[in-house]
């Protein structure tokens, strides 16, 4: 019995572990996945608003 618990203790210390270090990598891919799509907002507002400025050439 004490051999379960001892196993059970260790397996929740290693899943602990396991979280807190993914909780960076998590943040690292989100963080780069945001500034993906900032820059890709940043490019296409960018492109409408200079479209939007420039007079229709008709």
């Amino acid at each position: 019995m004490d051999d379960l618990v001892i196993l059970a203790v260790g397996m929740i210390a290693q899943a602990d572990s396991l979280l807190l270090e993914s909780r960076q990598l998590v943040g690292l891919i989100a963080a780069a996945l945001a500034a993906m799509l900032a820059a890709q907002l940043g490019w296409h507002g960018t492109d409408r608003l200079i479209a939007w400025r420039r007079p229709d050439e008709d």
